[in-house]
Protein backbone atom coordinates (compact mmCIF):
# COMPACT_ATOMS: atom_id res chain seq x y z
CA UNK A 1 0.00 0.00 0.00
CA UNK A 2 1.71 3.85 -1.13
CA UNK A 3 2.81 5.66 1.57
CA UNK A 4 1.21 9.30 1.72
CA UNK A 5 3.33 12.38 0.75
CA UNK A 6 5.66 12.89 3.32
CA UNK A 7 4.21 16.75 4.16
CA UNK A 8 0.86 15.33 4.58
CA UNK A 9 2.08 12.95 6.59
CA UNK A 10 3.81 15.65 9.32
CA UNK A 11 0.22 17.43 8.98
CA UNK A 12 -1.63 14.70 10.76
CA UNK A 13 0.72 15.07 13.54
CA UNK A 14 -0.94 18.68 14.25
CA UNK A 15 -3.44 18.66 16.84
CA UNK A 16 -6.53 19.47 13.99
CA UNK A 17 -10.18 17.95 15.03
CA UNK A 18 -11.82 16.09 12.16
CA UNK A 19 -14.20 19.03 11.56
CA UNK A 20 -11.25 21.47 10.93
CA UNK A 21 -9.15 18.93 9.32
CA UNK A 22 -12.28 18.35 6.67
CA UNK A 23 -12.40 22.01 5.93
CA UNK A 24 -8.46 22.81 5.70
CA UNK A 25 -8.25 19.85 3.81
CA UNK A 26 -11.03 21.50 1.27
CA UNK A 27 -9.65 24.58 1.13
CA UNK A 28 -6.34 23.35 0.29
CA UNK A 29 -7.43 21.40 -2.70
CA UNK A 30 -9.39 24.39 -4.11
CA UNK A 31 -6.68 26.35 -3.98
CA UNK A 32 -3.73 24.18 -4.86
CA UNK A 33 -5.92 22.93 -7.99
CA UNK A 34 -6.39 26.13 -8.52
CA UNK A 35 -2.40 27.15 -9.00
CA UNK A 36 -1.86 23.90 -10.37
CA UNK A 37 -4.60 25.02 -13.57
CA UNK A 38 -3.51 28.54 -13.61
CA UNK A 39 0.20 27.15 -14.50
CA UNK A 40 -1.19 25.10 -17.47
CA UNK A 41 -2.71 27.77 -18.97
CA UNK A 42 0.13 30.51 -17.89
CA UNK A 43 2.60 27.72 -20.09
CA UNK A 44 0.04 28.11 -23.01
CA UNK A 45 -0.07 31.72 -23.52
CA UNK A 46 3.46 32.69 -24.82
CA UNK A 47 3.02 31.80 -28.44
CA UNK A 48 0.12 34.33 -28.39
CA UNK A 49 2.27 36.86 -27.56
CA UNK A 50 5.40 36.09 -29.25
CA UNK A 51 3.68 35.28 -32.71
CA UNK A 52 4.14 39.31 -33.20
CA UNK A 53 7.76 39.20 -33.00
CA UNK A 54 8.52 35.93 -34.95
CA UNK A 55 7.16 38.59 -38.10
CA UNK A 56 7.34 42.11 -38.14
CA UNK A 57 6.98 44.69 -40.61
CA UNK A 58 10.96 45.04 -40.80
CA UNK A 59 10.41 48.36 -42.60
CA UNK A 60 9.03 50.11 -40.06
CA UNK A 61 11.33 48.79 -37.32
CA UNK A 62 14.02 49.68 -39.55
CA UNK A 63 12.81 53.42 -39.24
CA UNK A 64 13.01 53.38 -35.77
CA UNK A 65 16.30 52.09 -35.51
CA UNK A 66 17.80 53.77 -38.75
CA UNK A 67 18.33 50.89 -40.58
CA UNK A 68 18.67 50.30 -43.88
CA UNK A 69 16.58 48.09 -45.64
CA UNK A 70 17.54 46.61 -48.94
CA UNK A 71 15.79 43.40 -50.86
CA UNK A 72 18.44 41.06 -48.56
CA UNK A 73 17.91 42.08 -45.54
CA UNK A 74 14.11 43.17 -45.46
CA UNK A 75 13.15 40.38 -42.99
CA UNK A 76 16.24 40.61 -40.76
CA UNK A 77 13.64 41.45 -37.78
CA UNK A 78 11.36 38.47 -38.43
CA UNK A 79 12.58 34.60 -37.13
CA UNK A 80 12.57 32.07 -39.73
CA UNK A 81 10.91 30.32 -40.91
CA UNK A 82 8.48 32.72 -39.85
CA UNK A 83 10.20 35.49 -42.11
CA UNK A 84 8.28 34.51 -45.43
CA UNK A 85 4.43 35.35 -47.15
CA UNK A 86 2.98 32.23 -45.82
CA UNK A 87 4.13 33.13 -41.87
CA UNK A 88 0.08 33.23 -41.28
CA UNK A 89 -0.37 29.48 -42.42
CA UNK A 90 3.02 28.93 -40.48
CA UNK A 91 1.59 30.16 -37.26
CA UNK A 92 -2.06 28.83 -37.38
CA UNK A 93 -0.49 25.66 -38.41
CA UNK A 94 1.44 25.62 -35.02
CA UNK A 95 -1.61 26.59 -32.85
CA UNK A 96 -3.48 23.83 -34.54
CA UNK A 97 -0.97 21.07 -33.99
CA UNK A 98 -1.09 22.14 -30.33
CA UNK A 99 -4.59 21.79 -30.10
CA UNK A 100 -5.50 18.92 -32.03
CA UNK A 101 -3.00 17.27 -30.19
CA UNK A 102 -4.64 18.54 -27.03
CA UNK A 103 -8.28 17.41 -28.27
CA UNK A 104 -6.63 14.05 -28.67
CA UNK A 105 -4.98 13.25 -25.52
CA UNK A 106 -8.09 14.73 -23.60
CA UNK A 107 -10.65 11.90 -25.13
CA UNK A 108 -7.59 9.80 -23.28
CA UNK A 109 -6.97 11.82 -20.43
CA UNK A 110 -10.48 11.22 -18.90
CA UNK A 111 -10.34 7.65 -19.36
CA UNK A 112 -7.03 7.04 -18.54
CA UNK A 113 -7.35 9.47 -15.28
CA UNK A 114 -10.17 7.44 -13.61
CA UNK A 115 -7.66 3.96 -13.29
CA UNK A 116 -4.40 6.03 -12.12
CA UNK A 117 -3.24 7.65 -9.27
CA UNK A 118 -4.17 11.35 -9.93
CA UNK A 119 -1.73 12.51 -8.23
CA UNK A 120 1.58 10.66 -9.79
CA UNK A 121 -0.57 11.16 -13.28
CA UNK A 122 -1.38 14.81 -12.67
CA UNK A 123 2.11 15.72 -11.21
CA UNK A 124 4.31 14.02 -13.84
CA UNK A 125 1.69 15.68 -16.58
CA UNK A 126 2.75 19.13 -15.31
CA UNK A 127 6.19 18.60 -15.42
CA UNK A 128 6.42 17.34 -18.69
CA UNK A 129 4.44 20.49 -19.37
CA UNK A 130 6.90 22.43 -18.55
CA UNK A 131 9.91 20.88 -20.36
CA UNK A 132 7.83 21.27 -23.30
CA UNK A 133 7.05 24.86 -23.08
CA UNK A 134 10.62 25.07 -22.45
CA UNK A 135 11.84 23.38 -24.79
CA UNK A 136 10.19 26.13 -27.91
CA UNK A 137 12.19 29.10 -26.14
CA UNK A 138 15.87 26.94 -26.26
CA UNK A 139 14.95 27.28 -30.46
CA UNK A 140 15.57 30.79 -29.62
CA UNK A 141 18.94 30.00 -28.07
CA UNK A 142 20.04 27.12 -30.05
CA UNK A 143 19.04 29.20 -33.27
CA UNK A 144 16.67 26.75 -34.41
CA UNK A 145 14.98 27.69 -37.99
CA UNK A 146 13.16 24.29 -38.86
CA UNK A 147 9.31 24.25 -38.17
CA UNK A 148 9.29 20.65 -38.30
CA UNK A 149 11.11 21.33 -34.60
CA UNK A 150 8.73 23.92 -33.45
CA UNK A 151 5.67 21.30 -34.67
CA UNK A 152 6.85 18.51 -32.57
CA UNK A 153 7.51 20.50 -29.92
CA UNK A 154 3.63 21.87 -30.02
CA UNK A 155 2.08 18.18 -30.52
CA UNK A 156 4.12 17.08 -27.63
CA UNK A 157 2.78 20.18 -25.40
CA UNK A 158 -0.59 19.16 -26.36
CA UNK A 159 -0.60 15.73 -25.58
CA UNK A 160 1.05 16.29 -22.08
CA UNK A 161 -1.01 19.21 -21.70
CA UNK A 162 -4.18 17.26 -21.60
CA UNK A 163 -3.29 15.83 -18.28
CA UNK A 164 -4.17 18.67 -16.42
CA UNK A 165 -8.21 19.41 -17.02
CA UNK A 166 -9.83 15.88 -16.17
CA UNK A 167 -7.48 15.35 -13.30
CA UNK A 168 -8.13 18.87 -10.93
CA UNK A 169 -11.97 18.69 -12.38
CA UNK A 170 -11.87 14.93 -10.13
CA UNK A 171 -10.11 15.84 -7.47
CA UNK A 172 -12.56 18.77 -6.70
CA UNK A 173 -15.42 16.74 -7.29
CA UNK A 174 -13.79 13.96 -4.80
CA UNK A 175 -13.98 16.51 -2.15
CA UNK A 176 -17.15 18.98 -2.24
CA UNK A 177 -20.41 18.53 -2.78
CA UNK A 178 -23.10 19.90 -4.64
CA UNK A 179 -23.96 22.87 -2.83
CA UNK A 180 -23.82 26.45 -4.70
CA UNK A 181 -21.78 24.41 -7.28
CA UNK A 182 -22.15 26.84 -10.04
CA UNK A 183 -20.59 29.81 -7.68
CA UNK A 184 -17.89 27.96 -6.32
CA UNK A 185 -16.92 26.42 -9.79
CA UNK A 186 -16.97 29.56 -10.93
CA UNK A 187 -15.08 31.28 -9.20
CA UNK A 188 -12.55 28.47 -9.30
CA UNK A 189 -12.78 28.24 -13.06
CA UNK A 190 -11.18 31.66 -12.89
CA UNK A 191 -7.89 30.10 -12.84
CA UNK A 192 -8.32 29.44 -16.90
CA UNK A 193 -8.21 33.97 -17.05
CA UNK A 194 -5.23 34.27 -14.25
CA UNK A 195 -3.37 31.81 -16.05
CA UNK A 196 -4.21 33.84 -19.23
CA UNK A 197 -3.26 36.96 -17.66
CA UNK A 198 0.15 36.07 -15.91
CA UNK A 199 1.02 34.95 -18.86
CA UNK A 200 0.48 37.27 -21.29
CA UNK A 201 2.28 39.66 -18.52
CA UNK A 202 5.02 37.18 -18.07
CA UNK A 203 5.42 36.82 -21.92
CA UNK A 204 5.24 40.39 -22.77
CA UNK A 205 8.33 41.18 -20.29
CA UNK A 206 10.64 39.36 -22.39
CA UNK A 207 9.02 39.38 -25.72
CA UNK A 208 11.19 42.18 -27.19
CA UNK A 209 14.30 41.75 -26.08
CA UNK A 210 14.75 37.62 -25.69
CA UNK A 211 11.43 35.90 -26.50
CA UNK A 212 12.76 32.56 -25.74
CA UNK A 213 12.34 33.25 -21.92
CA UNK A 214 8.36 34.02 -22.64
CA UNK A 215 8.33 29.94 -22.81
CA UNK A 216 11.44 29.17 -20.60
CA UNK A 217 10.16 31.17 -17.49
CA UNK A 218 6.62 29.85 -17.59
CA UNK A 219 7.74 26.53 -18.24
CA UNK A 220 9.97 26.52 -15.19
CA UNK A 221 6.81 27.72 -13.29
CA UNK A 222 4.60 24.82 -13.87
CA UNK A 223 7.65 22.60 -13.48
CA UNK A 224 8.05 24.00 -9.93
CA UNK A 225 4.50 23.56 -9.07
CA UNK A 226 4.57 19.67 -10.46
CA UNK A 227 7.14 19.09 -7.90
CA UNK A 228 4.98 20.02 -5.45
CA UNK A 229 1.93 18.59 -6.54
CA UNK A 230 3.85 15.06 -6.06
CA UNK A 231 4.68 16.33 -2.50
CA UNK A 232 1.15 17.50 -1.33
CA UNK A 233 -1.99 16.48 -3.66
CA UNK A 234 -4.76 14.18 -2.31
CA UNK A 235 -7.18 13.14 -4.43
CA UNK A 236 -9.22 11.34 -2.42
CA UNK A 237 -10.96 12.30 1.14
CA UNK A 238 -10.28 8.53 2.28
CA UNK A 239 -6.54 9.09 1.44
CA UNK A 240 -6.37 10.48 4.68
CA UNK A 241 -8.76 8.36 6.86
CA UNK A 242 -11.32 11.22 6.40
CA UNK A 243 -15.24 10.43 5.16
CA UNK A 244 -16.22 11.01 1.54
CA UNK A 245 -18.77 13.83 1.55
CA UNK A 246 -21.42 12.00 0.67
CA UNK A 247 -22.15 10.33 3.74
CA UNK A 248 -24.79 11.65 4.86
CA UNK A 249 -25.48 9.86 7.72
CA UNK A 250 -22.46 10.87 9.30
CA UNK A 251 -21.75 12.98 12.57
CA UNK A 252 -18.75 14.84 12.63
CA UNK A 253 -18.05 16.16 16.39
CA UNK A 254 -16.91 19.50 16.97
CA UNK A 255 -14.87 18.09 19.60
CA UNK A 256 -12.84 15.34 18.88
CA UNK A 257 -10.16 13.48 20.19
CA UNK A 258 -7.06 14.84 18.59
CA UNK A 259 -5.76 12.30 15.49
CA UNK A 260 -2.05 12.35 15.94
CA UNK A 261 -1.67 8.74 17.08
CA UNK A 262 -3.29 7.88 13.05
CA UNK A 263 -1.48 5.58 11.57
CA UNK A 264 -0.82 7.42 8.18
CA UNK A 265 0.64 4.38 6.07
CA UNK A 266 -3.06 3.06 6.19
CA UNK A 267 -5.55 4.82 4.28
CA UNK A 268 -8.91 3.46 6.37
CA UNK A 269 -10.33 1.98 9.08
CA UNK A 270 -10.04 -1.15 9.82
CA UNK A 271 -13.37 -3.40 9.86
CA UNK A 272 -14.00 -2.77 13.98
CA UNK A 273 -13.68 0.92 12.89
CA UNK A 274 -15.81 0.62 9.45
CA UNK A 275 -18.80 -0.91 12.00
CA UNK A 276 -18.25 1.87 13.61
CA UNK A 277 -18.34 4.47 10.43
CA UNK A 278 -21.53 2.77 8.78
CA UNK A 279 -23.83 2.36 12.14
CA UNK A 280 -26.58 4.61 12.63
CA UNK A 281 -27.90 6.79 15.45
CA UNK A 282 -28.44 4.27 18.14
CA UNK A 283 -31.70 3.62 19.74
CA UNK A 284 -30.37 5.37 22.87
CA UNK A 285 -29.65 8.55 20.28
CA UNK A 286 -25.98 8.80 20.78
CA UNK A 287 -24.20 9.56 17.79
CA UNK A 288 -20.62 8.17 16.96
CA UNK A 289 -17.87 10.30 16.29
CA UNK A 290 -14.94 9.95 13.74
CA UNK A 291 -11.87 9.70 15.31
CA UNK A 292 -8.40 9.17 14.25
CA UNK A 293 -7.58 6.26 16.23
CA UNK A 294 -4.95 4.00 15.54
CA UNK A 295 -5.90 0.90 13.07
CA UNK A 296 -7.23 -1.77 15.29
CA UNK A 297 -8.01 0.66 18.41
CA UNK A 298 -11.57 1.13 19.77
CA UNK A 299 -13.55 4.20 19.00
CA UNK A 300 -14.32 6.72 21.42
CA UNK A 301 -16.88 6.39 24.11
CA UNK A 302 -20.21 7.75 23.11
CA UNK A 303 -20.71 10.81 25.62
CA UNK A 304 -23.50 12.25 25.82
CA UNK A 305 -22.33 15.50 26.73
CA UNK A 306 -20.56 15.44 23.20
CA UNK A 307 -21.27 18.28 20.73
CA UNK A 308 -22.00 16.82 17.48
CA UNK A 309 -22.68 18.82 14.43
CA UNK A 310 -24.17 17.12 11.31
CA UNK A 311 -22.67 18.71 7.72
CA UNK A 312 -25.72 20.45 5.78
CA UNK A 313 -27.05 18.29 3.05
CA UNK A 314 -26.59 20.22 0.03
CA UNK A 315 -22.77 20.50 0.76
CA UNK A 316 -22.47 16.81 1.64
CA UNK A 317 -23.67 15.74 -1.66
CA UNK A 318 -20.83 14.68 -4.08
CA UNK A 319 -19.75 16.28 -6.70
CA UNK A 320 -18.15 12.32 -7.55
CA UNK A 321 -20.61 10.31 -5.95
CA UNK A 322 -19.45 7.28 -3.75
CA UNK A 323 -20.50 4.42 -2.11
CA UNK A 324 -22.40 4.57 1.13
CA UNK A 325 -20.18 2.31 3.04
CA UNK A 326 -16.51 2.68 3.52
CA UNK A 327 -14.28 -0.71 2.64
CA UNK A 328 -11.02 -1.57 2.57
CA UNK A 329 -11.10 -1.53 -1.44
CA UNK A 330 -12.38 1.94 -1.46
CA UNK A 331 -10.69 3.59 1.06
CA UNK A 332 -7.37 2.50 0.45
CA UNK A 333 -7.54 2.98 -3.21
CA UNK A 334 -10.44 4.41 -4.32
CA UNK A 335 -9.57 3.33 -7.68
CA UNK A 336 -10.48 -0.13 -8.03
CA UNK A 337 -13.52 -1.47 -6.53
CA UNK A 338 -15.47 1.24 -8.41
CA UNK A 339 -16.62 0.36 -12.32
CA UNK A 340 -15.57 3.25 -14.69
CA UNK A 341 -17.90 4.13 -17.29
CA UNK A 342 -16.47 3.48 -21.32
CA UNK A 343 -16.56 6.38 -23.53
CA UNK A 344 -20.10 5.11 -25.40
CA UNK A 345 -21.30 5.05 -21.82
CA UNK A 346 -21.04 8.58 -21.07
CA UNK A 347 -21.62 10.04 -24.72
CA UNK A 348 -25.21 8.48 -24.22
CA UNK A 349 -25.68 10.53 -20.58
CA UNK A 350 -28.48 12.86 -22.00
CA UNK A 351 -27.23 16.26 -22.87
CA UNK A 352 -23.62 15.03 -22.98
CA UNK A 353 -24.19 15.96 -27.08
CA UNK A 354 -25.84 18.81 -27.00
CA UNK A 355 -23.01 20.73 -24.26
CA UNK A 356 -20.20 19.08 -26.64
CA UNK A 357 -20.59 20.57 -29.63
CA UNK A 358 -22.30 23.94 -28.00
CA UNK A 359 -18.40 24.25 -26.35
CA UNK A 360 -16.90 23.28 -29.81
CA UNK A 361 -18.16 26.60 -31.28
CA UNK A 362 -17.92 28.41 -28.20
CA UNK A 363 -14.30 27.47 -27.07
CA UNK A 364 -13.27 28.03 -31.08
CA UNK A 365 -14.24 31.99 -30.30
CA UNK A 366 -12.74 31.88 -27.12
CA UNK A 367 -9.26 30.46 -28.34
CA UNK A 368 -9.19 32.04 -31.63
CA UNK A 369 -9.05 35.51 -29.04
CA UNK A 370 -6.57 32.93 -26.71
CA UNK A 371 -4.18 32.91 -29.50
CA UNK A 372 -4.91 36.00 -31.62
CA UNK A 373 -5.94 38.97 -29.91
CA UNK A 374 -2.19 40.75 -28.96
CA UNK A 375 -1.78 40.56 -32.55
CA UNK A 376 -5.12 41.89 -33.79
CA UNK A 377 -4.42 44.70 -31.07
CA UNK A 378 -1.10 45.05 -32.38
CA UNK A 379 -2.36 45.60 -35.77
CA UNK A 380 -5.60 47.90 -34.63
CA UNK A 381 -4.08 49.94 -32.40
CA UNK A 382 -0.58 50.49 -33.41
CA UNK A 383 0.59 49.37 -29.94
CA UNK A 384 4.01 47.56 -29.17
CA UNK A 385 4.10 44.18 -28.69
CA UNK A 386 4.34 44.92 -24.73
CA UNK A 387 1.34 47.07 -24.42
CA UNK A 388 -0.41 44.42 -26.83
CA UNK A 389 0.51 42.01 -24.53
CA UNK A 390 -1.17 43.81 -21.11
CA UNK A 391 -3.81 45.42 -22.85
CA UNK A 392 -5.56 41.82 -24.18
CA UNK A 393 -5.44 40.74 -20.20
CA UNK A 394 -8.77 42.88 -20.03
CA UNK A 395 -10.55 40.15 -22.45
CA UNK A 396 -9.50 37.42 -19.50
CA UNK A 397 -10.80 40.01 -16.82
CA UNK A 398 -13.82 39.97 -18.09
CA UNK A 399 -14.24 36.47 -18.17
CA UNK A 400 -13.71 36.22 -14.77
CA UNK A 401 -16.86 38.12 -13.97
CA UNK A 402 -18.47 36.68 -16.65
CA UNK A 403 -17.58 32.75 -15.35
CA UNK A 404 -18.61 33.69 -11.87
CA UNK A 405 -21.48 35.66 -13.18
CA UNK A 406 -23.29 32.62 -14.77
CA UNK A 407 -22.28 30.20 -11.92
CA UNK A 408 -24.51 32.38 -9.85
CA UNK A 409 -27.48 32.92 -12.25
CA UNK A 410 -27.71 29.19 -13.13
CA UNK A 411 -27.16 28.37 -9.11
CA UNK A 412 -30.54 30.79 -8.62
CA UNK A 413 -32.56 29.84 -11.72
CA UNK A 414 -31.06 26.55 -11.62
CA UNK A 415 -31.29 26.62 -15.38
CA UNK A 416 -27.38 26.06 -17.08
CA UNK A 417 -28.83 25.77 -20.93
CA UNK A 418 -30.69 29.07 -20.29
CA UNK A 419 -28.04 31.06 -19.13
CA UNK A 420 -25.81 29.64 -21.65
CA UNK A 421 -28.25 30.77 -24.18
CA UNK A 422 -28.51 34.17 -22.91
CA UNK A 423 -25.14 34.77 -22.92
CA UNK A 424 -24.43 33.43 -26.27
CA UNK A 425 -27.13 35.50 -27.52
CA UNK A 426 -25.31 39.27 -26.07
CA UNK A 427 -22.12 38.01 -27.08
CA UNK A 428 -22.41 37.90 -31.11
CA UNK A 429 -23.40 41.73 -31.24
CA UNK A 430 -21.06 42.59 -29.13
CA UNK A 431 -18.24 40.68 -30.97
CA UNK A 432 -19.66 43.14 -33.80
CA UNK A 433 -19.52 46.26 -31.86
CA UNK A 434 -16.01 45.49 -30.29
CA UNK A 435 -14.66 44.69 -33.59
CA UNK A 436 -16.19 48.27 -35.17
CA UNK A 437 -15.41 50.55 -32.37
CA UNK A 438 -12.68 48.32 -30.42
CA UNK A 439 -10.03 50.63 -31.86
CA UNK A 440 -12.14 54.45 -31.86
CA UNK A 441 -9.98 54.85 -28.23
CA UNK A 442 -8.31 53.20 -25.16
CA UNK A 443 -11.28 53.71 -23.32
CA UNK A 444 -13.57 51.87 -25.48
CA UNK A 445 -11.40 49.43 -25.92
CA UNK A 446 -10.96 48.67 -22.20
CA UNK A 447 -14.78 48.86 -21.47
CA UNK A 448 -15.84 46.38 -24.47
CA UNK A 449 -12.71 43.79 -24.02
CA UNK A 450 -14.19 43.39 -20.47
CA UNK A 451 -18.03 43.12 -21.54
CA UNK A 452 -16.77 40.93 -24.37
CA UNK A 453 -14.40 38.44 -22.70
CA UNK A 454 -17.76 38.28 -20.03
CA UNK A 455 -20.18 36.91 -22.83
CA UNK A 456 -17.62 34.69 -24.47
CA UNK A 457 -15.94 33.04 -21.70
CA UNK A 458 -19.26 32.96 -19.48
CA UNK A 459 -20.74 29.75 -21.11
CA UNK A 460 -17.02 28.50 -21.86
CA UNK A 461 -16.05 28.43 -18.19
CA UNK A 462 -19.99 27.19 -17.02
CA UNK A 463 -20.00 24.19 -19.43
CA UNK A 464 -17.05 23.42 -18.38
CA UNK A 465 -17.33 23.38 -14.64
CA UNK A 466 -20.73 23.00 -13.02
CA UNK A 467 -22.36 21.37 -16.85
CA UNK A 468 -19.58 19.01 -16.76
CA UNK A 469 -20.15 18.08 -13.02
CA UNK A 470 -23.95 17.71 -13.19
CA UNK A 471 -23.87 15.63 -16.00
CA UNK A 472 -20.88 13.57 -15.22
CA UNK A 473 -22.96 12.44 -12.01
CA UNK A 474 -26.06 12.05 -13.00
CA UNK A 475 -25.50 8.01 -13.50
CA UNK A 476 -26.87 6.49 -11.02
CA UNK A 477 -24.58 4.12 -9.16
CA UNK A 478 -21.53 4.64 -11.22
CA UNK A 479 -19.22 7.30 -9.49
CA UNK A 480 -16.22 7.17 -12.17
CA UNK A 481 -18.02 9.21 -14.81
CA UNK A 482 -16.82 12.67 -14.52
CA UNK A 483 -13.64 12.53 -15.65
CA UNK A 484 -14.67 10.92 -18.86
CA UNK A 485 -17.66 13.24 -19.16
CA UNK A 486 -15.27 15.99 -18.56
CA UNK A 487 -12.83 14.60 -20.41
CA UNK A 488 -15.40 14.25 -23.69
CA UNK A 489 -17.16 17.97 -23.62
CA UNK A 490 -13.88 19.63 -22.88
CA UNK A 491 -11.90 17.37 -25.54
CA UNK A 492 -14.73 18.15 -27.82
CA UNK A 493 -14.39 21.75 -27.29
CA UNK A 494 -10.77 21.72 -27.80
CA UNK A 495 -11.37 20.79 -31.20
CA UNK A 496 -13.35 23.88 -31.68
CA UNK A 497 -10.58 25.62 -30.14
CA UNK A 498 -8.13 23.93 -32.76
CA UNK A 499 -9.72 24.99 -35.71
CA UNK A 500 -10.35 28.95 -34.44
CA UNK A 501 -7.29 29.46 -34.78
CA UNK A 502 -6.10 27.79 -37.94
CA UNK A 503 -9.33 29.47 -39.68
CA UNK A 504 -8.19 32.95 -38.50
CA UNK A 505 -5.03 32.04 -40.09
CA UNK A 506 -6.22 31.35 -43.44
CA UNK A 507 -8.63 34.15 -43.11
CA UNK A 508 -6.74 37.07 -41.40
CA UNK A 509 -5.07 38.11 -45.33
CA UNK A 510 -8.66 38.86 -46.28
CA UNK A 511 -9.22 41.25 -43.01
CA UNK A 512 -10.18 41.32 -39.80
CA UNK A 513 -13.81 41.98 -40.98
CA UNK A 514 -14.04 38.41 -42.01
CA UNK A 515 -12.19 36.99 -38.87
CA UNK A 516 -15.14 38.35 -37.06
CA UNK A 517 -18.24 37.36 -39.05
CA UNK A 518 -16.47 34.25 -38.53
CA UNK A 519 -16.43 34.39 -34.75
CA UNK A 520 -20.15 35.81 -34.90
CA UNK A 521 -21.23 32.92 -36.59
CA UNK A 522 -19.78 30.19 -34.61
CA UNK A 523 -21.59 31.73 -31.31
CA UNK A 524 -25.25 31.32 -33.12
CA UNK A 525 -24.13 27.89 -34.10
CA UNK A 526 -23.30 27.60 -29.90
CA UNK A 527 -26.74 28.95 -29.44
CA UNK A 528 -28.33 26.94 -31.76
CA UNK A 529 -27.14 23.77 -30.86
CA UNK A 530 -28.40 24.42 -27.06
CA UNK A 531 -32.10 25.41 -28.22
CA UNK A 532 -33.69 21.51 -27.47
CA UNK A 533 -32.15 21.73 -23.81
CA UNK A 534 -33.14 25.09 -23.35
CA UNK A 535 -36.71 23.94 -24.19
CA UNK A 536 -36.38 21.82 -22.05
CA UNK A 537 -35.92 23.67 -19.33
CA UNK A 538 -38.55 25.99 -20.38
CA UNK A 539 -41.15 22.68 -20.13
CA UNK A 540 -39.50 22.11 -16.57
CA UNK A 541 -40.26 25.65 -15.62
CA UNK A 542 -43.64 25.36 -16.93
CA UNK A 543 -44.47 22.34 -15.17
CA UNK A 544 -43.28 23.43 -11.89
CA UNK A 545 -45.49 26.32 -12.12
CA UNK A 546 -48.85 24.88 -13.26
CA UNK A 547 -48.35 22.00 -10.56
CA UNK A 548 -48.94 24.09 -7.20
CA UNK A 549 -51.95 25.69 -9.01
CA UNK A 550 -53.37 21.75 -9.69
CA UNK A 551 -52.44 20.94 -5.92
CA UNK A 552 -54.52 24.09 -4.93
CA UNK A 553 -57.66 23.07 -6.93
CA UNK A 554 -57.20 19.37 -5.51
CA UNK A 555 -57.44 20.56 -2.24
CA UNK A 556 -60.18 22.80 -2.73
CA UNK A 557 -62.13 20.13 -4.12
CA UNK A 558 -61.40 17.94 -0.78
CA UNK A 559 -62.62 20.48 1.62
CA UNK A 560 -65.92 21.11 -0.50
Amino acid sequence: MPQLPLLIQALHSLPITIRNRVVWYQYFILFFTFVCYTTYHLSRKPISVVKSVLHQNCTEVAVKKHFVITDKNNTFCSWAPFDKGDYTELLGSLEYAYLFAYAIGMLVSGHIAERVNLRHYLGIGMLLSGLTTAMFGFGYYLQIHRIEYYIFVQIFGGLVQATGWPSVVACVGHWFGKGRRGFIMGVWNSHTSAGNILGSVIAGLFVSSSWGLSFIVPGAIIFAVGCFCLLLLIPYPTDVGLPSPHDNDLDIMVQSVTPSTLDITEYAPNTHDRQWFDSPDSEQQQTSSLSASPVGATPPSRASSSVNQRMPAADTDPLLPRHSTLTESTASSDMGSRKAISLLGAVRIPGVIEYSLCLFFAKLVSYTFLYWLPNYIKHSSGLNPEESAFLSTLFDVGGIVGGVLAGVVSDVTGRRALTCMMMLLLAAPMLFVYEKFGDTSLFNSIVLLLITGGLVNGPYALITTAVSADLGTSVKGDSKALATVTAIIDGTGSMGAALGPLLTGLIVNTGWQNVFYMLMTADLLALLLLCRMGLSEINECRHQRTEPAYEDLARESTRS
